[in-house]
């Protein structure tokens, strides 16, 4: 029974699906085709249901039961160029190196477990039958599948490619690529020459059935708030990225969650209609100092609101949230930032496949408040965006377009299947295309008990907001200090955008050595504040003297030459290597 795959049905669409409809999309989404598999009503293959115009009902097949499919065959190849599995070596693949939650979720034996059923279980406490057995995940995918209402996490996926008897011993995951393969001599480069075997495969655009991140978790409405308070004082809209980690999403089977610490905001001109990025010459340093305090880049977040009444501080949709949830400009902007930030995979030849990158976008809800709307584009898409082949829709922001093919680029032919007035399925060519099939939502939350990577409870002011008269410079550090109450270290600079500062100043730049030496250099740098701002001494670093406080066996030195402080014992200074006194 190694390869028997449960199907559990929560509820139909319609209750009046014919029973070939339902095979037919049962081999749809295991690539089988119409003889591939058999499904039975028993585990001991009897009852078989056969394809036919009855309904399920009246086979009295009913909610909550469970089908048992048994394939007789390997899955089909699709024509259609998506996300696949295709027989693969071990030695072909490349050594990756995963992100820790993959690595993790890999090692978990993916079961879903489930309490004995009161009236269905009739056996001791200690026994186990059909009804409460647990369910490996690939035995449990249906719930998402025949539900219509959910994506499978991506670990469910490869668990469903690796698992049978071969344990996905020829399963890889295949990148599609929209250019013409290189080194083929059998006729001139394009656009003189082109083959079957260079040419890319056309592109039918599908619902991806599952997602890499399930779920977004802001750590705390703090954190929100302060991004969404300059739109609140300028009405532009605004941009930042969230900087976060990757967790266990222990509500779905094999769940990946964003969980979001802070929010940095890069430079950027903005309007209430626009937003343009420019370079950003600290990006580079604001990577490495959410490294260091073990956090990364989850994804990027912007605001489209309008206000409809300042003084009680309702808003309003810019968009039609009818027609689209991302326009095709945004949907463009999340391949791109998602192709950047792509996601290591062992099982891919290429060494990546997918992203964790997420988009979030706060927008006005239908109670006239500000609501979060988590997304990602398909795998489909980053390629269309990677291989520069669609383009946004100037007059309709939530079509896109699928470039033609040119003299300096050959752009396969992507289509999409829709329904005609007549209820028949009909396949498009993506010139326009409807943004809708290359979003993937995500859901996005608030915990109920708000957690604090950064606890200090003073706020430094955040990077590039000069425009509202905010400015990070000693003056502000001076500021910051005097109200803190807190003579705790770590709790004064629990603040990431004061430690952004605290790196990327001209003054005087921390750099990232030894914990002591970064503390020490940190604790001068207040002493020189707490100088300038005369803050109260009781603050605990308004007594420690200015740069040329002597050195002494029990107090901390500064040194002459370079002004670095130093821990208090020791001969030589620990920035210069030279002598207190020379």
């Amino acid at each position: 029974l190694s390869n028997v795959i449960i199907i559990i049905i929560i509820f139909f669409r319609s209750s009046g699906e014919t029973v070939a409809a339902f095979i037919k999309k049962v081999g749809n989404e295991f690539g089988f085709n119409s003889n591939g598999f058999s499904i039975y009503l028993n585990r001991n293959k009897t009852g078989e249901i056969l394809s036919q115009n009855k309904t399920l009902s009246l086979l009295k097949i009913k909610h909550g039961d469970m089908l048992y499919l048994f394939p007789s065959g390997s899955p089909s190849s699709s024509a259609e160029v998506m996300d696949t599995a295709t027989p693969h070596s071990s030695s072909s693949m490349p050594s990756v190196q995963e992100d820790e939650i993959d690595q993790y979720l890999t090692k978990q034996d993916g079961k879903i477990y489930r309490n004995k059923d009161p009236q269905l279980c009739h056996h001791g406490s200690l026994g186990k039958c059909v009804h409460c057995v647990p369910l490996e995940v690939r035995e449990f995918i249906f719930v998402f599948l025949i539900s219509y209402r959910d994506h499978m996490s991506f670990h469910a996926y490869l668990r469903k490619l690796t698992g049978g008897a071969d344990k996905g011993k020829f399963a890889a995951l295949e990148n599609i690529s929209c250019k013409i393969k290189s080194g083929c001599e059998g006729h001139p480069p394009w656009p003189e020459g082109i083959c079957t075997k260079c040419q890319p495969s056309a592109i039918t655009l599908n619902r991806q059935k599952y997602r890499h991140v399930d779920n977004i978790m802001f750590e705390n409405h703090t954190i929100a708030d302060r991004f969404l308070d300059f739109w609140r004082k300028t009405g532009s809209q605004r941009m930042g990225y969230l900087y976060g980690r990757y967790t266990e999403h222990k509500d779905i089977p094999l769940g990946i969650r964003a969980e979001v610490a802070a929010i940095y905001e890069p430079p950027q001109n903005a309007t209430q209609n626009s937003l343009e990025l420019v370079d950003d010459p600290k990006a580079a340093a604001v990577d490495e100092i959410a490294a260091k305090l073990g956090l990364c880049k989850v994804g990027w977040i912007f605001t489209d609101l309008l206000s409809e009444d300042t003084r009680i501080g309702t808003v309003r949709y810019t968009r039609n949230n009818d027609s689209h949830y991302l326009s095709a400009e945004e949907c463009i902007t999340a391949g791109y930032f998602q192709n950047l930030h792509s996601n290591p995979c062992r099982l891919s030849r290429d060494g990546h496949f997918g992203s964790k990158f997420v988009t979030v976008v706060a927008t006005g809800g239908p109670d006239n408040q500000v609501h979060f709307e988590g997304y990602q584009v398909s795998n489909q898409c980053m390629a269309l965006v990677r291989d520069e082949c669609l383009l946004p829709c100037k007059d309709a922001p939530e079509l896109g377009y699928a470039k033609e093919s040119s003299p300096e680029q050959y752009v396969p032919d992507v289509f999409f299947k829709d329904t005609d007035k007549f209820g028949n399925d009909v396949t498009f060519l993506a010139r326009p295309l409807p943004v809708e099939y290359l979003i993937i939502d995500i859901t996005t939350t608030f915990p109920k008990d708000p957690q604090y990577t950064f606890c200090s409870t003073q706020r430094f002011p955040i990077e590039n907001r000069e425009i509202l008269g905010e400015t990070q410079d000693f003056h502000s550090l001076a500021t910051y200090l005097s109200q803190c109450t807190s003579t705790a270290f770590l709790d004064i600079v629990s603040d990431f955008h004061l430690l952004l500062f605290l790196v990327t100043n001209e003054v005087m730049p921390l750099r990232v050595r030894q914990h002591f030496k970064v503390s020490s250099r940190v604790s001068h740098l207040f002493s020189i504040c707490t100088v300038g701002g005369q803050p109260s001494s009781s603050q605990g670093y308004g007594a420690m003297g200015g740069p040329s406080a002597p050195a002494s066996s029990s107090a901390m030195w500064s040194c002459l030459h370079c002004t670095f402080m130093n821990q208090p014992g020791t001969e030589h200074c620990e920035m210069c290597s030279l002598p207190p006194h020379t």
